[in-house]
C-alpha cells in the first residue's frame, strides 16, 4: 500500500511512541547507555530524514515477508490503545493531571477498538458515541489542567491552548471521515488513518503537560 510523505511521518511517530520507546525502556534496565544512543540516533535521523523510522520498520517487515500482511495503519491503531511509555506518563500526582492521563489512556483504547469493530455497523456506532464522550472528557480534563497553570509560567499555558485547538481540529477531520465512511463504507482505511492521528495528537497533548508542568 503507497503511503503519503506526511502518512509516513505521522506513522514514523507512532512507531516511536507505540513500538520503540516501550523497547528502548525495557533495554534502560539491561544497558542505559545503548538505550540512549539508539534513542538519540533515531531521533536525529528521523529528524533530518523524516519518516525514516517508517521506512526502517517496512524494511524489517519486508525482510520477515510480512510487509503485505499487515496493514500498517491498522496495526498501529490497535497498538496505540495498549502500549504506553514513560515519554506520555504524567508523573503529577494531582488529581487533575492524573485524571487527564486517565482520559487520554481511555479514548486511545476506545480508538484502538476500530479495525475489530469497524465492519459491524450496530457496535462500531456505539463506539463512535463512546469516543465522543470520551473526547469531551478528555478536552473538560485539559480545560482543568490549563486554568491551573499560572499565566505568566513562561508561555506554557498558550502552548497548552495551541495543543488542545490542535485535537480539536483532528477532532473534527476524524468525525468528517466517519461521515464519508458511512457515505462509502470502502473509506475504512481513512478511517485508521484519521483515528491515527487523533491518537497521535492525544499523545502530544500527553507529551505537552509532561514537559511544559513538570
Amino acid at each position: 500500500m503507497a503511503h503519503s510523505d506526511g502518512n509516513k511521518a505521522l506513522y514514523a511517530k507512532m512507531i516511536v511512541d507505540v513500538v520503540l520507546s516501550p523497547l528502548f525502556e525495557r533495554l534502560e534496565k539491561k544497558d542505559l547507555a545503548a538505550s540512549q544512543t539508539l534513542r538519540a540516533a533515531f531521533t536525529k535521523v528521523d529528524s533530518q530524514l523524516p519518516g525514516f523510522t517508517f521506512d526502517f520498520a517496512s524494511g524489517l517487515l519486508r525482510k520477515a515477508d510480512l510487509h503485505d500482511k499487515l496493514d500498517v495503519s491498522e496495526t498501529l491503531l490497535k497498538l496505540g490503545g495498549s502500549t504506553e511509555s514513560e515519554d506520555l506518563r504524567i508523573t503529577r500526582p494531582e488529581n487533575t493531571f492524573q485524571e487527564l492521563s486517565r482520559c487520554a489512556a481511555t479514548l486511545k483504547k476506545i480508538l484502538s477498538r476500530i479495525p475489530e469493530q469497524i465492519y459491524d455497523r450496530k457496535q462500531f456506532l456505539e463506539t463512535i458515541k463512546e469516543i465522543a464522550s470520551a473526547i469531551k472528557l478528555l478536552l473538560d480534563a485539559v480545560n482543568r489542567v490549563i486554568s491551573e497553570v499560572p499565566t505568566s509560567e513562561n508561555g506554557s499555558k498558550q502552548i497548552l491552548e495551541d495543543r488542545k485547538r490542535e485535537f480539536v481540529r483532528y477532532s473534527k477531520k476524524f468525525s468528517n471521515t466517519l461521515k464519508e465512511f458511512f457515505r462509502d463504507t470502502n473509506q475504512n482505511h481513512n478511517v485508521f488513518l484519521s483515528a491515527n492521528y487523533l491518537t497521535y495528537q492525544t499523545n502530544v497533548i500527553l507529551r505537552t503537560v509532561k514537559q511544559e508542568c513538570s
